[in-house]
């Protein structure tokens, strides 16, 4: 027996290569997933004026089925990490793609507004709230032990460079051949990702045989890991070092006692307050309706589309660059500078807004392209700072009220369109939200992560 486990050993003086640890192909394929089912993210701005032309919808019922995507987007969030944590990331993830798929595919077939409420609405806000910024946090705290924050980072990108990717494209299919063919696109880039994530994306470091990464040998994960296959009690965790369990019981169930326990703490509440607001001023308005007020001002709408593209490229340097400093610096303080940043670009937004772009415009583009979802990382790092196991279905219900507000907003923008004929009090209105954003998340009680889990678990206990 001692022969052959001799010869397993290195030679002396030889170096072993270093594997990639698998947390990093699991992350690499997750960013492809987000990538795909970004592409609807860039639709709605750009197909809003074809299908104006066509139909002759208003603006306000166009931005309704934006609203209730946005609706479903947030609201599934929290259920599908629930999900993920029962059935697995691979199973929720694929079926998520497929339905975004055929969202997309089935808009080419839509000849009445209630048709897109259906397809924009209902098929492809259930899908891409599976594939909400909640996965990108349920990878990391399930993949990796050090550098999550990073992580999140880098997934929450995803979302960017899916709009970076698809933009243009949809912008150019949009006006020839047309808004179906671009519509087919989207479609397309969904079920593209599903075999990748078929083959290479495993639920938990226990279903490859390692331990999350930068987990120490030592360490016993008593946390609930996504899909996980291990052994042990829910209640106390694993007994073997670098696997956990996984959850037992109604995936909804178990998100809506998370929903219960986190409505308790004061901090729960404020993230929510503050998200609701990143939401309204994102997905809500820039991401909805920039290009058809671009479009008020005489720009082309290529042209403008251009220019949110620019805002994805600069969004994927400024998430990686926020997952960075959430490692290193309170996550409360960078929130409170990120919206107020926003507010103040919201505020000059009006004046910028021309036929031609200025180099005032492309200011504006990359400082708010840096700040776009640059609130990713703090508001996950502290979902999981202060409510612990629980963290990612506790941001999934944070992210819901994210889309909650992109909702309310993209609705009421059209709103105001259709009853002033321009959007400047929109954006007036969103600048005063960033700043009550600023305000609510600088009063985050600094150590809210050190004090608040305590109360989280013996509330829990009571229960």
């Amino acid at each position: 027996m001692n022969a052959p486990e001799t010869a397993l050993q290195p030679a002396p003086g030889k170096r072993t290569r270093r594997k990639l640890h698998p947390a990093w192909i699991v992350a690499a394929v997750a960013f492809l997933a987000l990538v795909g089912a970004a592409g609807f993210r860039a639709a709605p701005g750009v197909l809003m004026v074809p299908l104006q032309n066509e139909f002759g919808w208003s603006t306000t019922v166009l931005s309704a089925a934006v609203s209730i995507n946005l609706v479903l987007f947030g609201l599934t969030a929290p259920f599908a990490a629930a999900l993920m944590e029962r059935f697995g990331i691979r199973a929720v993830t694929s079926v998520a793609l497929v339905l975004i798929g055929a969202g997309s595919a089935l808009t080419v077939l839509v000849n009445q507004s209630w048709q897109i409420l259906l397809t924009w609405g209902l098929l492809i806000g259930l899908g891409t709230g599976s594939m909400a910024l909640v996965f990108a946090a349920t990878i990391a705290n399930t993949w990796f032990s050090k550098s999550r924050g990073l992580v999140i980072g880098i997934l929450t990108a995803g979302s960017a460079a899916g709009q970076l990717v698809f933009l243009p494209f949809i912008a150019m299919l949009a006006q020839d051949p047309g808004w179906r063919q671009a519509s087919l696109l989207i479609a397309a880039g969904a079920l593209a990702v599903v075999p990748l994530v078929l083959k290479f994306l495993k639920n938990s470091p226990a279903d490859a045989g390692v331990l999350p990464y930068g987990a120490d040998a030592a360490e016993q994960v008593t946390e609930p890991a996504a899909g996980s296959t291990a052994t042990g009690s829910p209640e106390t965790g694993s007994t073997v070092p670098g696997e956990a369990a996984a959850p037992a019981g109604n995936a909804a169930i178990r998100a809506l006692q998370v929903l219960k326990r986190a409505s308790k703490v004061r901090t729960f509440w404020a993230l929510v307050a503050g998200f609701a607001i990143c939401g309204a001023t994102t997905n809500g308005l820039i991401g909805t309706h920039f290009i058809p007020s671009a479009h008020d001002h005489g720009m082309a709408e290529t042209t403008a589309a251009g220019l949110l593209a620019v805002v994805g490229i600069f969004d994927i340097v400024g998430t990686i660059a926020s997952g960075w400093l959430t490692d290193r610096f309170n996550p409360r303080i960078l929130l409170a500078v990120y919206y107020q940043f926003r507010g103040i670009g919201l505020l000059v937004l009006p004046l910028l807004l021309s036929a031609t772009v200025q180099p005032s415009m492309i200011v504006f583009v990359v400082i708010y392209g840096l700040d776009w979802v640059a609130t990713v990382p703090p508001t996950a790092a502290i979902c999981r700072q202060v409510f612990g196991a629980d963290g990612s279905v506790v941001f999934g219900w944070v992210f819901a009220a994210h889309q909650l507000g992109a909702a309310a907003a993209a609705l009421a923008a059209g709103a105001i369109r259709d009853a002033t004929g321009q959007y400047t009090y929109a954006w007036f209105g969103a600048a005063a939200m960033c700043t009550i954003a600023a305000v609510i998340s600088a009063t985050i009680r600094k150590d809210a992560g050190a004090r608040e889990p305590v109360l989280v678990e013996a509330r829990a206990a009571e229960h």
